[in-house]
């Protein structure tokens, strides 16, 4: 049942299983997938394409190359900062602030479901 206090949400948000909190780790789609899909976003994985619309890193492209699922974070590549001492770490992004260009099409599962309910519709 859902509570209508926001503290217990966010308790729920927090405490929730690993597998239902990666459906929570989600990205809207571009037009072009868009339309071609049928549905307005996807829970992100490896190897997706996706281009950043806010922030320091804004109209940056790249594949994912790690996803956080305990802090729902994603990480891209090329998109790093240097420390003092000259090495390089990559940036936390939050999956609110990208938008999804490619999809990684090895999992046929993945897109056949979400094609399946669109037609229902």
């Amino acid at each position: 049942m859902i509570s209508s206090k926001p503290g217990k949400n966010r308790k729920n948000a927090f405490t929730a299983p690993m597998h239902k909190k990666s459906k929570t780790i989600a990205g809207h789609l571009g037009e072009r997938l868009r339309k071609e899909i049928g549905i307005r976003s996807i829970p992100l994985r490896k190897n997706d394409v996706v281009k950043i619309i806010r922030g320091t890193f804004k109209g940056k492209e790249g594949k994912i190359i790690r996803i956080d699922r305990k802090n729902k974070k994603i990480f891209i590549e090329k998109i790093v900062r240097k420390k003092s001492d000259g090495t390089e770490f990559e940036i936390a992004i939050d999956p609110s602030k990208i938008i999804v260009r490619d999809l990684d099409k090895t999992d046929k599962k993945r897109l056949k479901n979400k094609k399946n309910k669109s037609v229902k519709k």
